[in-house]
């Protein structure tokens, strides 16, 4: 009799807590979907993200916890998905201006991330970047200029370590096998 009143308890806490993910994962994307400018159908924040007016997201784009900040736009296409502890930066103070350490004019630079790009927890996209279809961002990473397509980076700042391949990548792709 105590076994099955334990097990029914473990069951509905177990329950509860599926219960309380999906109520979580909703709000939070509710959150991105009235702040960006633009959301595609599938668009999922399993944790708090932080997106501005200026951000596009296409359809299926998956954050785990990603802040994006400045006045550029940000594109961000199909089959994104990001780790947590993320940050997307698009504008940053002029030091070559009228004061020091740096004058009140901001100097903005769009991002875009293409198609079926993966980064890790923790990586940080700086103004200006492309980040190519297929690229593998690894965590921690400080990305700080362009990223081919299919490239696996990582490290401060970010360099190519190696690639995938591509002809895997597109037969996945031809197959529409996408998270």
């Amino acid at each position: 009799m105590e076994e099955t009143r334990y097990v029914n308890h473990i069951a509905n806490r177990k329950w509860l807590q599926r219960v309380f993910r999906v109520v979580r994962r909703s709000i939070f994307t509710l959150i991105v979907r009235c702040r960006a400018a633009e959301v595609g159908e599938g668009c999922c924040a399993n944790h708090y993200s932080k997106v501005t007016r200026n951000t596009y997201l296409a359809p299926h784009v998956s954050f785990n916890g990603i802040e994006i900040i400045g006045k550029a736009r940000v594109e961000i296409g199909q089959y994104f998905h990001s780790g947590g502890g993320c940050m997307i930066i698009t504008s940053n103070h002029n030091y070559e201006g009228d004061a020091l350490p740096y004058d009140y004019t901001d100097i903005v630079k769009d991002v875009k991330i293409e198609d079926f790009v993966w980064i890790g927890n923790r990586v940080m996209i700086l103004p200006g970047v492309t980040i190519g279809e297929g690229a593998i961002v690894q965590a921690g990473a400080v990305v700080v200029s362009n990223v081919p397509p299919c490239a696996i980076v990582g490290g401060n700042p970010a360099r190519v370590f190696k690639y995938r391949d591509r002809e895997h990548f597109e037969r996945l792709k031809q197959e529409m096998k996408f998270l």
